[in-house]
């Protein structure tokens, strides 16, 4: 019963971040949301049953992908830190009220500490699951490492002085 709730809260939280992730003016507060919307999507994994596929989402799109992204909106200089208004109380709101409904989730999964719910599976170990990706996908996953070179060197090419 109260993963239930637990699930609709993070659902809810994720839709939202995500929706004002795409409605926000400024990219760094875009990327906040979007931040915040990843956190709450990796404690559903683990809700799930999923604690690895959770692991990954904080660690791969929360870590690194949001990071590529903050560096490439720095390295292009989208707007003048000095031209722009200092925020106010009404822009911390969406943000403050969206990460407090996903510690409050988590401190209530804390709180009932009751065995998570396994998939329909016995469950898949880290070795296990790197020998599949490698083994089976190492040309996939090759490609995509070639894409994210080709997109970071795209946007130093965009970002250069001339």
């Amino acid at each position: 019963m109260i993963e239930n709730v637990v699930f609709y809260i993070l659902a809810g939280v994720t839709v939202t971040g995500t929706i004002c992730a795409i409605t926000a003016r400024q990219a760094v507060r875009a990327i906040v949301y979007l931040v915040t919307s990843f956190f709450a999507l990796a404690l559903i994994f683990y809700l799930l049953g999923a604690p690895l596929v959770a692991a990954f989402e904080v660690i791969i799109y929360a870590g690194a992908i949001m990071v590529l992204f903050l560096f490439v909106i720095m390295m292009l200089e989208l707007a003048r830190p000095e031209k722009l208004p200092g925020p106010r109380l009404a822009d911390w709101w969406p943000a403050l009220l969206l990460m407090l409904a996903t510690a409050g989730s988590v401190v209530l999964l804390a709180s009932v500490r009751q065995p998570l719910p396994q998939a329909g599976f016995h469950g898949i170990s880290v070795r296990e699951f790197s020998q599949a990706l490698f083994q089976r996908y190492g040309v996939a996953v090759e490609l995509i490492s070639m894409q994210l070179l080709f997109a970071l060197v795209g946007a130093l090419f965009l970002g250069r002085r001339r």
